[in-house]
């Protein structure tokens, strides 16, 4: 698989080898740059690399300013149907600009659009959906992955002609198939960083298992520079699952993973709610660690022979193992209390 070209978004790197990074985009008025802030804020600590705000008038593109003072985080503004605001918001200084050649005007508005990215050595993420292909393309490909692929690089040339070289391109459906194929496409006709992901997931659950489905995918066919899990929920949430997903094709190794059966009429303890808490305490720490909290003795151990530590329960006791060998017995009472003591241990 070629290594794809790498930008710098307010010097976080971006393709070309570089680890993958996770984005998301405020829900606030950009304008209400207190609101605007907080959010960024609890965007960073939940691990967020790049965050994308909507610049939908003057106020809000001269806000930026205001919110690159306060924030470290690479700022991305997204702006549509308007040149001036494109520049402004550059001028005002966002690391990179999220546009669509097609309807940011003719030639002479891209023309001044390009001079400025040129001019402030930015990049432009280029994004073609279902809803933004040209008519043409419609008229030869219908509603499809090519077509996606086709409008896309349509306007990546648009800019190249004006001499813009650091460029991102997307390339999104909400058919996770469409994606999929869209950007395996992609993948064999350009060299740029991709952003990845499934456009209006949804919410919830069905939100998360469609952006999992898809960017997974994809990430295991070692496509995709960046991505956002698109959800229609709290931004912080998009955080958590964009983690979750590089962790499960491990691409994100520094983290302390927990496994748990799904348990049977074989258990008699409560190991669903240890395996809870144990999820939600280790969440803050960043080592390559196993731990496992399994139903019972029959064969928790040995299914979790790999696990730094683990615990496993039946009759009245618990035995507590490390490496998948025994370490000692507790009684089932006692078992969270001796568990998470072990655990902490491990974490020093």
């Amino acid at each position: 698989m070629k290594t794809t070209k790498q930008v710098s978004i307010g010097g976080c790197l971006l393709g070309g080898g570089a680890s993958v990074k996770i984005q998301s985009m405020t829900t606030t008025k950009t304008s209400d740059v207190e609101a605007t802030l907080a959010q960024i804020s609890a965007l960073e600590k939940a691990g967020c690399d790049i965050v994308r705000v909507a610049v939908a008038d003057e106020n809000d593109a001269l806000s930026l300013q205001k919110i690159k003072e306060k924030t470290a985080l690479p700022l991305v503004a997204d702006v549509h149907f308007s040149a001036k605001l494109a520049v402004s918001s550059i001028e005002n200084g966002a690391d990179k600009v999220r546009i669509n050649p097609g309807n940011i005007g003719g030639e002479k508005e891209l023309k001044f659009v390009a001079d400025c990215v040129k001019k402030h050595g930015i990049p432009v993420r280029v994004g073609s959906n279902t809803g933004s292909i040209e008519r043409h393309f419609l008229a030869e490909y219908g509603r499809s992955a090519q077509a996606l692929v086709e409008s896309a690089l349509f306007n990546v040339n648009a800019l190249e002609k004006f001499g813009v070289s650091d460029i991102v391109i997307s390339v999104k459906a909400s058919s996770v198939p469409m994606t999929v194929e869209a950007y395996r496409l992609l993948k064999t006709r350009t060299d740029y960083p991709l952003h990845i992901g499934v456009t209006e997931a949804g919410a919830n659950q069905s939100g998360l298992v469609k952006s999992a489905v898809g960017i997974g995918a994809l990430l295991l066919d070692g496509i995709g520079d960046t991505l956002r899990v698109s959800l229609t929920n709290d931004p912080i949430e998009e955080i958590y699952a964009a983690k979750q997903i590089l962790r499960a094709v491990e691409l994100d190794k520094e983290f302390v993973e927990v496994v748990a059966c799904p348990t049977c009429g074989r258990c008699s303890w409560d190991s669903m709610t240890l395996a809870r808490e144990v999820t939600e305490f280790v969440k803050p720490y960043k080592k390559s660690l196993k731990v496992a909290v399994m139903g019972c003795v029959v064969n928790g151990p040995g299914e979790a022979k790999d696990a730094d530590l683990g615990i496993a329960g039946g009759n009245g006791s618990c035995l507590i193992f490390k490496k998948g060998e025994p370490y000692k017995k507790v009684s089932e009472t006692l078992a969270k209390e001796e568990f998470f003591a072990e655990l902490k241990e491990l974490l020093k």
